[in-house]
């Protein structure tokens, strides 16, 4: 068993190491999500998925630093409730990593008009896992962003900025 005193500054260190890797990372898909477009809804999520992600990993840093788990132990655990948890939501994951592509490539923003399938309208909404599309006559399509991202996607509007931003003559 480990003394108090080193499980307090090992928990700290490794606190603040989780902390600052987790809030930089999200930063950036926060940033970039913005940049894209996306709504307020989006962006908080974006948040929220960082602050339970540092308190899992800071729970995972306390039960290791103090002796409670050893690290094959953790390792092992951690990888199992990794698989179970990607396999439930690998549809989710695939449209939220779908979404947060979409974004990053600036491949569509708000009010952009585009067609997609038999869907033709501007997008009122991007968020991690779907995008809306009012159509014409006032109906909302939502659409996968997995479905966006395998096309094909037209972009209407969007022609000029994305031939600016990938020099597309």
């Amino acid at each position: 068993m480990q003394s108090l005193e080193y499980i307090v500054s090992g928990t700290f260190v490794a606190a603040v190491i989780i902390i600052v890797g987790v809030e930089f990372v999200s930063f950036l898909a926060r940033r970039a999500a913005k940049a894209a477009g996306a709504g307020r809804v989006t962006i908080r999520d974006l948040g929220a998925f960082a602050r339970i992600l540092e308190v899992v990993l800071i729970a995972v840093s306390i039960a290791q630093i103090s002796g409670e788990s050893s690290l094959f132990t953790t390792l092992t655990v951690s990888g199992i409730g990794a698989l179970a948890l990607s396999l439930a939501l690998q549809t989710t994951l695939s449209n939220v990593i779908s979404g947060i592509l979409l974004l990053s490539d600036g491949v569509i923003h708000l009010g952009d008009v585009v067609e997609y399938g038999g869907v033709k309208g501007k997008i009122v909404r991007i968020a991690l896992r779907n995008t809306w599309i009012m159509e014409d006559d006032g109906s909302i399509a939502v659409v996968s962003n997995t479905s966006l991202s395998n096309g094909p996607l037209v972009n209407r509007s969007g022609v000029g900025r994305l031939k600016k931003k990938y020099a597309i003559e």
